[in-house]
Protein backbone atom coordinates (compact mmCIF):
# COMPACT_ATOMS: atom_id res chain seq x y z
CA UNK A 1 0.00 0.00 0.00
CA UNK A 2 1.13 3.58 -0.57
CA UNK A 3 0.74 6.89 1.24
CA UNK A 4 -0.92 9.29 -0.61
CA UNK A 5 -1.35 13.25 -0.83
CA UNK A 6 -4.60 13.44 -2.56
CA UNK A 7 -4.63 17.25 -3.08
CA UNK A 8 -1.56 19.58 -3.56
CA UNK A 9 -0.93 22.55 -5.80
CA UNK A 10 2.05 23.36 -7.92
CA UNK A 11 2.60 26.01 -10.56
CA UNK A 12 5.19 25.19 -13.60
CA UNK A 13 7.00 27.50 -15.40
CA UNK A 14 4.95 27.86 -17.89
CA UNK A 15 1.93 28.45 -16.08
CA UNK A 16 4.01 31.11 -13.95
CA UNK A 17 5.56 32.91 -17.09
CA UNK A 18 1.65 32.85 -18.12
CA UNK A 19 0.20 34.59 -15.21
CA UNK A 20 2.90 36.89 -15.13
CA UNK A 21 2.38 38.04 -18.83
CA UNK A 22 -1.02 38.42 -18.32
CA UNK A 23 -2.57 42.12 -17.82
CA UNK A 24 -5.81 41.28 -16.09
CA UNK A 25 -6.47 39.28 -13.31
CA UNK A 26 -5.29 36.93 -12.25
CA UNK A 27 -1.82 37.48 -12.49
CA UNK A 28 1.38 38.18 -10.79
CA UNK A 29 3.17 41.76 -10.55
CA UNK A 30 6.33 42.15 -8.80
CA UNK A 31 6.12 38.58 -7.04
CA UNK A 32 2.99 38.98 -5.82
CA UNK A 33 -0.38 37.19 -6.63
CA UNK A 34 -2.93 39.18 -7.76
CA UNK A 35 -6.17 37.45 -7.72
CA UNK A 36 -10.28 39.65 -7.99
CA UNK A 37 -11.55 39.03 -3.95
CA UNK A 38 -8.26 38.73 -2.24
CA UNK A 39 -5.77 40.84 -1.08
CA UNK A 40 -1.96 40.69 -2.90
CA UNK A 41 -0.08 37.42 -1.78
CA UNK A 42 3.97 36.45 -2.31
CA UNK A 43 4.72 33.82 -4.80
CA UNK A 44 7.53 31.46 -3.29
CA UNK A 45 9.44 30.39 -5.86
CA UNK A 46 10.65 27.37 -4.07
CA UNK A 47 7.18 26.42 -3.71
CA UNK A 48 7.03 25.56 -7.52
CA UNK A 49 10.23 24.04 -8.09
CA UNK A 50 10.34 20.28 -8.78
CA UNK A 51 13.38 19.20 -6.94
CA UNK A 52 12.20 20.81 -4.13
CA UNK A 53 8.85 19.07 -4.29
CA UNK A 54 10.28 15.77 -5.12
CA UNK A 55 11.99 16.20 -1.62
CA UNK A 56 9.15 17.41 0.70
CA UNK A 57 7.30 14.10 -0.78
CA UNK A 58 10.04 12.21 0.48
CA UNK A 59 10.23 13.41 3.58
CA UNK A 60 6.70 12.96 3.72
CA UNK A 61 7.09 9.50 3.15
CA UNK A 62 4.49 9.61 -0.16
CA UNK A 63 4.28 7.40 -2.78
CA UNK A 64 1.74 8.86 -4.73
CA UNK A 65 0.72 13.10 -4.72
CA UNK A 66 -2.18 14.62 -6.35
CA UNK A 67 -1.83 17.93 -8.07
CA UNK A 68 -4.68 19.98 -8.33
CA UNK A 69 -5.31 23.35 -10.26
CA UNK A 70 -5.42 26.28 -8.58
CA UNK A 71 -9.26 26.52 -8.59
CA UNK A 72 -9.47 29.82 -6.62
CA UNK A 73 -7.45 31.81 -9.68
CA UNK A 74 -10.80 31.09 -11.36
CA UNK A 75 -8.93 30.00 -14.69
CA UNK A 76 -11.11 27.59 -16.10
CA UNK A 77 -13.34 30.69 -16.63
CA UNK A 78 -10.91 33.00 -18.37
CA UNK A 79 -10.89 33.76 -22.15
CA UNK A 80 -7.60 31.87 -22.45
CA UNK A 81 -8.51 28.76 -20.19
CA UNK A 82 -7.90 26.22 -22.40
CA UNK A 83 -3.71 28.11 -22.95
CA UNK A 84 -3.40 28.35 -19.08
CA UNK A 85 -4.58 24.78 -18.50
CA UNK A 86 -2.98 23.13 -20.86
CA UNK A 87 0.29 24.95 -19.72
CA UNK A 88 -0.62 23.48 -16.11
CA UNK A 89 -1.05 20.21 -16.96
CA UNK A 90 1.52 19.73 -19.34
CA UNK A 91 4.42 20.62 -16.17
CA UNK A 92 2.27 17.95 -13.53
CA UNK A 93 3.13 15.11 -16.23
CA UNK A 94 6.26 16.49 -16.91
CA UNK A 95 6.52 15.75 -12.73
CA UNK A 96 6.54 12.14 -13.52
CA UNK A 97 6.08 9.99 -10.17
CA UNK A 98 5.07 10.19 -7.45
CA UNK A 99 3.16 13.36 -8.55
CA UNK A 100 -0.50 12.82 -10.57
CA UNK A 101 -2.81 15.08 -12.37
CA UNK A 102 -5.75 16.29 -11.10
CA UNK A 103 -6.92 18.19 -14.39
CA UNK A 104 -8.83 21.02 -14.71
CA UNK A 105 -11.97 21.92 -17.59
CA UNK A 106 -12.48 24.63 -19.72
CA UNK A 107 -15.99 25.34 -18.58
CA UNK A 108 -17.18 26.81 -21.81
CA UNK A 109 -16.51 23.87 -23.39
CA UNK A 110 -17.63 20.39 -20.34
CA UNK A 111 -17.76 18.16 -23.55
CA UNK A 112 -17.19 14.41 -23.14
CA UNK A 113 -14.50 14.51 -25.59
CA UNK A 114 -12.54 17.32 -23.65
CA UNK A 115 -12.89 14.70 -20.73
CA UNK A 116 -11.94 11.78 -23.18
CA UNK A 117 -8.67 13.68 -24.02
CA UNK A 118 -7.66 15.04 -20.28
CA UNK A 119 -8.18 10.99 -19.29
CA UNK A 120 -6.21 9.72 -22.04
CA UNK A 121 -3.33 12.31 -21.36
CA UNK A 122 -3.15 10.81 -18.21
CA UNK A 123 -5.56 12.61 -15.41
CA UNK A 124 -6.51 10.43 -12.49
CA UNK A 125 -9.52 12.26 -12.78
CA UNK A 126 -10.92 16.07 -12.74
CA UNK A 127 -10.72 18.97 -10.26
CA UNK A 128 -13.66 21.68 -11.04
CA UNK A 129 -14.40 24.61 -8.52
CA UNK A 130 -17.21 24.30 -6.16
CA UNK A 131 -19.08 27.21 -7.31
CA UNK A 132 -19.60 25.74 -10.78
CA UNK A 133 -21.40 22.87 -8.95
CA UNK A 134 -23.62 24.65 -6.35
CA UNK A 135 -26.78 25.22 -8.52
CA UNK A 136 -29.20 22.75 -10.33
CA UNK A 137 -28.28 24.87 -13.79
CA UNK A 138 -24.56 23.98 -12.54
CA UNK A 139 -24.77 20.30 -12.46
CA UNK A 140 -27.23 20.25 -15.34
CA UNK A 141 -24.54 21.88 -17.67
CA UNK A 142 -21.97 20.00 -16.52
CA UNK A 143 -23.91 16.49 -17.01
CA UNK A 144 -22.13 14.95 -20.04
CA UNK A 145 -18.81 16.00 -18.89
CA UNK A 146 -19.67 14.13 -15.61
CA UNK A 147 -21.53 11.29 -17.43
CA UNK A 148 -18.37 10.78 -19.26
CA UNK A 149 -15.77 11.02 -16.13
CA UNK A 150 -17.98 7.95 -14.71
CA UNK A 151 -18.29 5.67 -17.27
CA UNK A 152 -14.52 6.18 -17.80
CA UNK A 153 -14.61 4.91 -14.09
CA UNK A 154 -12.59 8.46 -13.07
CA UNK A 155 -13.60 10.63 -10.06
CA UNK A 156 -14.21 14.21 -9.56
CA UNK A 157 -12.75 16.92 -7.02
CA UNK A 158 -14.72 19.54 -6.11
CA UNK A 159 -12.26 22.58 -4.87
CA UNK A 160 -12.73 26.31 -3.83
CA UNK A 161 -13.13 28.30 -6.46
CA UNK A 162 -12.66 31.93 -6.61
CA UNK A 163 -13.45 34.56 -3.58
CA UNK A 164 -15.67 37.67 -3.86
CA UNK A 165 -14.53 39.30 -0.85
CA UNK A 166 -13.14 43.43 -1.09
CA UNK A 167 -11.03 45.02 1.41
CA UNK A 168 -10.79 41.63 4.02
CA UNK A 169 -7.39 40.37 5.77
CA UNK A 170 -5.81 37.91 3.82
CA UNK A 171 -7.22 35.07 5.56
CA UNK A 172 -11.20 35.92 5.34
CA UNK A 173 -11.82 34.39 2.13
CA UNK A 174 -10.81 30.99 3.08
CA UNK A 175 -12.93 31.13 6.41
CA UNK A 176 -16.21 32.69 5.01
CA UNK A 177 -16.37 32.71 1.00
CA UNK A 178 -14.61 29.34 0.39
CA UNK A 179 -16.29 26.57 3.67
CA UNK A 180 -19.69 28.49 2.06
CA UNK A 181 -18.97 27.64 -1.59
CA UNK A 182 -18.13 23.92 -0.36
CA UNK A 183 -21.38 23.91 1.61
CA UNK A 184 -22.98 25.09 -1.04
CA UNK A 185 -21.32 22.11 -3.16
CA UNK A 186 -22.28 19.44 -0.89
CA UNK A 187 -25.79 20.31 -0.39
CA UNK A 188 -26.35 20.74 -4.32
CA UNK A 189 -24.87 17.29 -4.85
CA UNK A 190 -27.03 15.75 -2.05
CA UNK A 191 -30.43 17.60 -3.85
CA UNK A 192 -29.14 17.44 -7.46
CA UNK A 193 -25.80 15.80 -8.41
CA UNK A 194 -26.10 12.39 -6.61
CA UNK A 195 -29.61 11.70 -8.13
CA UNK A 196 -28.43 12.38 -11.72
CA UNK A 197 -24.85 10.85 -11.40
CA UNK A 198 -25.38 7.14 -9.48
CA UNK A 199 -22.19 6.06 -10.41
CA UNK A 200 -19.82 9.30 -10.31
CA UNK A 201 -16.87 8.77 -6.83
CA UNK A 202 -16.49 12.42 -5.92
CA UNK A 203 -14.46 13.85 -3.34
CA UNK A 204 -14.88 16.92 -1.25
CA UNK A 205 -11.48 19.34 -0.57
CA UNK A 206 -11.46 20.71 2.95
CA UNK A 207 -14.25 18.27 4.55
CA UNK A 208 -16.55 20.31 2.28
CA UNK A 209 -16.53 22.87 4.57
CA UNK A 210 -17.62 21.09 7.25
CA UNK A 211 -21.25 21.00 5.78
CA UNK A 212 -21.83 17.05 6.77
CA UNK A 213 -21.62 17.73 10.30
CA UNK A 214 -24.70 19.72 9.54
CA UNK A 215 -26.76 16.93 8.88
CA UNK A 216 -29.00 17.18 11.89
CA UNK A 217 -29.82 20.74 10.88
CA UNK A 218 -30.46 19.67 7.33
CA UNK A 219 -32.53 16.92 8.13
CA UNK A 220 -34.65 18.66 10.56
CA UNK A 221 -35.47 21.46 7.55
CA UNK A 222 -36.58 18.40 5.64
CA UNK A 223 -33.27 18.23 3.64
CA UNK A 224 -31.33 15.52 2.21
CA UNK A 225 -29.80 14.52 5.00
CA UNK A 226 -28.88 10.93 3.81
CA UNK A 227 -25.81 11.94 2.13
CA UNK A 228 -23.62 12.01 5.39
CA UNK A 229 -23.93 8.42 3.91
CA UNK A 230 -23.20 8.47 0.32
CA UNK A 231 -20.82 5.49 0.04
CA UNK A 232 -18.92 7.08 -3.36
CA UNK A 233 -18.61 10.58 -2.07
CA UNK A 234 -15.37 10.93 0.04
CA UNK A 235 -13.87 14.26 1.91
CA UNK A 236 -9.99 15.28 1.87
CA UNK A 237 -8.67 16.26 4.66
CA UNK A 238 -6.93 19.80 3.28
CA UNK A 239 -6.57 22.72 5.81
CA UNK A 240 -7.98 21.14 8.79
CA UNK A 241 -6.55 19.16 11.62
CA UNK A 242 -6.96 16.67 13.57
CA UNK A 243 -10.02 18.10 16.27
CA UNK A 244 -12.23 18.77 12.67
CA UNK A 245 -11.02 15.37 11.12
CA UNK A 246 -11.92 13.35 14.16
CA UNK A 247 -15.45 15.15 14.11
CA UNK A 248 -15.81 14.38 10.46
CA UNK A 249 -14.98 10.64 11.18
CA UNK A 250 -17.90 10.16 13.55
CA UNK A 251 -20.21 12.28 11.05
CA UNK A 252 -19.50 9.91 8.00
CA UNK A 253 -17.06 7.29 9.03
CA UNK A 254 -13.63 6.87 8.59
CA UNK A 255 -13.71 5.16 5.18
CA UNK A 256 -14.54 8.66 2.95
CA UNK A 257 -11.86 10.06 4.58
CA UNK A 258 -8.94 10.81 2.49
CA UNK A 259 -5.28 12.73 3.36
CA UNK A 260 -5.26 16.00 1.67
CA UNK A 261 -2.53 18.65 2.76
CA UNK A 262 -3.11 21.44 0.61
CA UNK A 263 0.70 21.93 0.15
CA UNK A 264 2.23 24.60 0.01
CA UNK A 265 -0.73 26.56 0.66
CA UNK A 266 -0.48 25.88 3.97
CA UNK A 267 1.76 23.51 5.93
CA UNK A 268 0.54 19.56 6.56
CA UNK A 269 -1.00 18.85 9.55
CA UNK A 270 -0.51 15.59 11.88
CA UNK A 271 -3.20 13.26 12.09
CA UNK A 272 -1.68 10.94 14.65
CA UNK A 273 -3.91 11.79 17.57
CA UNK A 274 -6.28 10.15 15.98
CA UNK A 275 -4.75 6.82 16.85
CA UNK A 276 -2.78 4.57 14.42
CA UNK A 277 -5.85 2.97 12.64
CA UNK A 278 -7.35 5.69 11.27
CA UNK A 279 -4.35 7.54 10.40
CA UNK A 280 -3.33 5.01 8.03
CA UNK A 281 -6.85 4.49 6.90
CA UNK A 282 -7.12 7.93 5.85
CA UNK A 283 -3.47 8.18 4.47
CA UNK A 284 -2.73 4.87 2.90
CA UNK A 285 -5.62 2.82 2.57
CA UNK A 286 -8.47 4.66 1.52
CA UNK A 287 -7.58 6.72 -1.62
CA UNK A 288 -7.14 3.36 -3.68
CA UNK A 289 -10.92 2.90 -3.51
CA UNK A 290 -12.02 6.51 -4.50
CA UNK A 291 -9.14 7.29 -7.41
CA UNK A 292 -7.75 4.66 -9.54
CA UNK A 293 -3.92 5.41 -10.59
CA UNK A 294 -3.23 7.97 -13.07
CA UNK A 295 -2.04 6.41 -16.29
CA UNK A 296 1.94 7.09 -15.93
CA UNK A 297 1.70 6.00 -12.31
CA UNK A 298 -0.48 2.48 -12.92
Amino acid sequence: MRRADIHQHFWPEALLSSLARRTALPRIRHGLLELAGEPPSPVDPRDQDPGERDALAAADGLQRVLIAPSSPLGLESLPDAEALLDAFHAGVRELGPPFELWAGLVLADPSPERVDALLDDGAAGLCLPAGALSTAAGLHALGPALERLAARGAPLLIHPGPAAAADVPAWWPALNGYVAEMAAAWHAWAAWGRPQQPALRVVFAMLAGLAPLHAERLAARGGPAGAVHDALTAFDTSSYGPHAVDAMLRAVGVDRLLYGSDRPVVAPQSLASLGRAAEHAITTVNHEAFIPAAAWAS
